[in-house]
């Protein structure tokens, strides 16, 4: 099993064309990643804010004619495909231009170019052997093994940062309140110390 499982490890080596990253985007700043693609090659990109004001970030995508093909505003996430239509530079940017003072962490996934087969000998119109279809049910598991560990430590992330800012608020508003008992209390006791101060003094005025 274990020669079986590097056997297909081997068989996939270089078969997937992509680029996974996580980055910081500061407040009122953008940031921009280029990639050189040839034509009719199709590319997907998948986003997501992970920590940072209202998780929301600007994209927009263009083509090396400056072409806009993908633009949208504060979005939180997003997924999207196309099929390049000319060889060149392609660039994809996120703002935060719209933030006067929180940073963002953006999460993205952007992939090219079909998945080759396994083996370039597996066409649509050739019978698989034993082994072949053992390492294409591997192959296939471990896309949806892959897919499900980046959306788990992504929704990790997420949540840990809320956590964080969740504490953090906690924590001010416990200090806020001990210190407005401790000078309500220090009120409290002042003023009860003047009702007694005048007592006395108008005891003293009458005898």
């Amino acid at each position: 099993m274990l020669l079986l499982g590097l056997s297909c490890l081997l068989l996939h080596v270089f078969v997937v064309f992509g680029t996974e990253l996580t980055f910081e985007l500061p407040d009122n700043d953008k940031q921009c990643f280029y990639e050189e693609l040839e034509k009719d090659v199709k590319f997907d990109m998948d986003f997501q804010v992970i920590s940072g004001g209202n998780y929301d970030v600007d994209c927009f995508v263009t083509d090396p004619q400056s072409n806009v093909l993908y633009n949208e505003k504060k979005k939180q996430y997003d997924s999207f495909s196309h099929t390049t239509t000319m060889k060149g530079v392609y660039k994809v940017c996120f703002s935060n231009e719209f933030s006067t003072f929180t940073h963002k962490t953006v999460y993205l996934d952007f992939r090219h170019g079909d998945e080759e087969p396994l083996l370039r000998s597996m066409t649509g119109n050739t019978a698989l052997t034993q082994l072949e279809s053992s390492c294409v049910s591997i192959h296939e598991i471990l896309k949806v093994v892959a897919d499900s560990q980046t959306w788990y430590r992504l929704r990790e992330a997420h949540d840990r940062t809320k956590a964080e800012h969740l504490l953090e608020r906690v924590t001010f508003w416990s200090i806020g309140e001990t210190v407005l008992l401790f000078v309500i209390g220090i009120g409290q006791v002042v003023l009860l110390r003047s009702f007694f101060t005048e007592k006395k003094g108008s005891v003293a005025a009458t005898t």
